[in-house]
């Protein structure tokens, strides 16, 4: 998984929104993490010990002296365990002792202790958020290398409040932070990538459509990995019900002709075209205007291709990279390798649905990729991020291949 093997420690301070942390635990532990939670005493009237101890699976530390019988000295044992601590929610209160170099309890000693990246999650009331000293607080911290996620605009906690700054960043900007912190690179920064993700829709009326299965899970996660490489993404994606990886560019499309529009428009500007989307190779000849009635007979629909994208661009690629992909039930090797030079490809990543973990809107998949520079490579069955992440890694190497390459010239 993403987050395999990687220690996230989290302090919990005294905030209404400390009922969303149980969230971003639970999601890191579904990406492979371990987790280990401290509280200060003011946490504890909003989330029990109990609650993080179930879902982090590990015992929860209050106090400079719980556990020091069998950790040693604890704060400063999980300081060195830790590869990252996240303060969530952090109140004005923390982020002023930690700015001031305070260390009167466990979750601000350990946070002194701790030589990994430090990330604050901010939650209160938009006035505190706002208050000067909040700010040069927040400022003096980020200048000494602490990183922050910045609070949203929204619905704080009483109604008197209304709406405002202060409120705690969606659990996606949050996650997205988390796996920057650990897993980002700069190896795509300066190259803009274009990802394409999900089914296409050709209407028959204004009721019916020709479509296919694709959730679009493989390309939001190539998105996201692309992202954690420092590329500048732009994801354009057919219908679904996913949520955008944070930072990314968005366009959603519902037929082949949305598509081809969405993605010439960013063509020009692109390094990287990751061609992810399942595009309908067939439409609908004549699209009626109105509802085609059910009636004794039976109805002749007669279908015309659509355009083939890939083909197209493959002619003006130059020094581009495209990636695409190819589902296949029957010699899938044998249809991949032909598809990836007909459509001048440099990579094509081939996967069958009808293998086990390999399905429409599964959260893993089972792939071979297949590319002009090495024998095809046959991955075995992964989440769709860290499939994705094996992707990217051959993208990058691709690039610094061509940089090496023209630099020799």
């Amino acid at each position: 998984m993403v987050l395999d093997a990687k220690k996230i420690a989290v302090g919990v301070t005294g905030g209404i929104a400390a009922y969303k942390t149980c969230e971003i635990i639970r999601d890191v532990k579904k990406l492979g993490a371990e987790v280990r939670v401290s509280m200060t005493e003011s946490a504890k009237n909003f989330v029990t010990e109990l609650t993080f101890t179930s879902l982090s699976e590990n015992p929860v530390i209050c106090s400079l002296f719980d556990g020091h019988e069998t950790r040693g000295i604890s704060h400063i044992d999980l300081a060195r365990w830790c590869d990252l601590f996240l303060v969530c929610p952090a109140t004005a209160n923390i982020i002023g002792k930690v700015a001031a170099g305070l260390a009167d309890d466990f979750l601000s000693t350990t946070i002194m202790a701790t030589e990994s990246p430090v990330v604050f999650c901010p939650a209160m009331n938009s006035s505190m958020w706002t208050n000067p000293l909040v700010q040069e607080n927040v400022l003096k911290l980020k200048r000494q290398g602490y990183r922050f996620v910045e609070p949203d605009w929204g619905t704080l906690a009483t109604t008197a409040e209304g709406e405002g700054w202060g409120r705690l960043a969606s659990v996606k900007r949050i996650l997205h932070n988390i796996k920057y912190t650990l897993l980002g690179t700069s190896e795509l920064e300066n190259k803009r990538v274009l990802v394409t993700a999900g089914p296409t829709r050709e209407s028959m009326d204004p009721v019916r459509f020709i479509s296919n299965h694709s959730s679009g899970k493989m390309g939001f996660a190539l998105a996201e990995a692309a992202k954690l490489r420092s590329a500048a993404v732009t994801l354009i994606a057919g219908p679904n019900h996913l949520d955008v990886p944070d930072g990314v560019k968005y366009q959603r499309i519902t037929s082949v002709e949305d598509l081809k529009d969405a993605i010439y428009e960013e063509y020009d500007q692109t390094h990287i075209l990751i061609m992810a989307a399942a595009v309908s190779d067939y439409r609908p000849k004549t699209r009626l205007s109105h509802k085609l009635k059910k009636s004794s007979h039976e109805h002749r629909l007669d279908l015309e291709r659509t355009t083939d994208i890939l083909a197209e661009l493959g002619k003006k690629k130059e020094g581009r990279i495209h990636v695409g992909f190819a589902l296949e039930t029957e010699n899938g090797v044998a249809e991949a390798t032909k598809k990836l030079h007909a459509k001048n490809l440099d990579m094509v990543v081939l996967n069958n649905p009808l293998e086990p973990g390999a399905a429409f809107d599964a959260d893993t998949n089972i792939v071979t990729i297949i590319s002009t520079d090495r024998e095809p490579e046959n991955l075995p069955k992964l989440t769709k991020d860290a499939v994705a992440g094996v992707i990217l890694d051959r993208i990058c190497e691709r690039v610094k291949h061509n940089y090496q390459k023209a630099a020799a010239v």
